[in-house]
C-alpha cells in the first residue's frame, strides 16, 4: 500500500497541473471507486463538474483537492454552499493518479476527471486501480484540533499528524507511546499515534534503530524513543527523495514512473540476504496478517 512518500510524491506531481484548473467533465466507469463517497455516482459527477481545484494537501497517506466553492461561470451551490469541499483520493494498495493530455487512455481507469488548466490547457487525469482497494469521494472539509485555520477531510479528521509535518509535536508523540500499552511496530502503524508509516518503513526505520518489531513499548526508554523517531524522519525523507518504493508497478507517480527506493532497502522484502550491518541472514515473520523484516542478531528483543 502506498505511504507517505508516495502519496507526497503524487501530491507534488499533482500541485502544478490541477491548482487553479476547472473540472469540464467527469466519468465513473467503475462504481466501486467510489465506495467512500456518500451517494451515487451521478452526485459525485454533479458536485464536482464545474468547480476549480486548489493546491492538493496531503496528511499521512491520505491525499485530497480542496474545490472552490461555487460552479465557476454559474450561481454558487443552493445546499452546503458555505461548507468546504473537497475531492478526497484513496490510492488502496494499487491506485494511481496519472496525468495525461486528452488524447491518452490508460488501461483500469476507474474514474476519469477533464480538466481546464489556464495555463496548462487541457488536461486528463485517470484513477487507474487493479485491485479497486482505492477511491475517490467529495468530502467536507472540518478544523483540525490542534490548528483553528487549517482544514481537513472528516474521513482524516482522526489521523495523526505525520512526521515530516512541521507541526508535529515530538514531545507529545513521545509520552503518548510511552503510556501505550502494546508492541512498538504496533505503535508505529497506529495512524492516530503517527500517521504516513506502513509495513515498509516500519521495518527499515526499525532495522535503522535496532529495535525489535516485537518490544514492548512500555520497556522501550526515552533515548531509544528519540533515536526510532529520528530513523523514521531519515528513512521517510530519503524514500521521498528517491520517489518512493514500486513494487511490480503498482505505485506509479503521477507521469507513469516508478519510484526506486527499493533498490535502497535494507530490510524489508530482503529475507534470506545478508543484513547490510552484520551480515547475517534477514528473517521474516507473520504479523497482523503482513511481515516483519528484521536481522535477529541486530534486532534482538531487550
Amino acid at each position: 500500500m502506498p505511504e507517505l512518500p508516495e502519496v507526497e510524491v503524487v501530491r507534488a506531481g499533482l500541485e502544478p497541473a490541477v491548482t487553479g484548473a476547472v473540472v469540464a467533465s467527469v466519468t465513473v466507469y467503475d462504481e466501486r471507486s467510489l465506495r467512500r463517497h456518500a451517494g451515487p455516482s451521478e452526485d459525485f459527477i454533479d458536485r464536482l463538474t464545474g468547480r476549480r481545484m486548489l493546491a492538493p494537501e496531503r496528511r499521512g497517506k491520505f491525499l485530497w483537492i480542496p474545490l472552490s466553492e461555487a460552479l465557476e461561470d454559474g450561481p454558487s451551490r443552493s445546499s452546503g454552499s458555505q461548507t468546504p469541499e473537497a475531492l478526497v483520493v484513496h490510492l488502496g494498495m494499487s491506485g494511481q493518479v496519472l496525468l495525461r493530455d486528452r488524447e491518452t487512455d490508460d488501461l483500469r481507469t476507474r474514474i476519469r476527471i477533464e480538466l481546464d488548466h489556464p495555463d496548462h490547457g487541457p488536461l486528463r487525469l485517470n484513477f487507474v486501480d487493479q485491485r479497486i482497494f482505492g477511491s475517490m469521494a467529495i468530502d467536507t472539509l472540518v478544523q483540525t484540533r490542534d490548528h483553528p485555520l487549517q482544514l481537513v477531510p472528516t474521513a482524516v479528521a482522526h489521523i495523526a499528524r505525520d512526521p515530516l509535518d512541521e507541526r508535529f509535536d515530538d514531545a507529545a508523540f513521545l509520552t503518548r507511546l510511552a503510556k501505550k500499552n502494546t508492541t512498538i511496530k504496533r505503535a508505529l502503524l497506529d495512524q492516530t499515534l503517527i500517521s504516513g508509516v506502513g509495513n515498509i518503513y516500519a521495518d527499515e526505520s526499525l532495522w535503522a534503530s535496532k529495535i525489535h518489531y516485537d518490544q514492548s513499548t512500555a520497556t522501550l526508554t526515552r533515548p531509544r524513543a528519540k533515536l526510532l523517531l529520528a530513523e523514521v524522519r531519515a528513512v521517510l525523507t530519503k524514500a521521498l527523495a528517491e520517489g518512493g518504493t514500486s513494487f511490480d508497478e503498482q505505485y506509479l507517480n503521477v507521469n507513469g514512473q516508478s519510484g526506486y527506493f527499493a533498490h535502497s532497502l535494507n530490510a524489508y522484502g530482503q529475507q534470506g540476504e545478508p543484513c547490510p550491518r552484520c551480515g547475517r541472514p534477514i528473517v521474516r515473520e507473520s504479523f497482523m496478517n503482513r511481515g516483519s523484516h528484521f536481522c535477529p542478531w541486530c534486532q534482538r528483543v531487550r
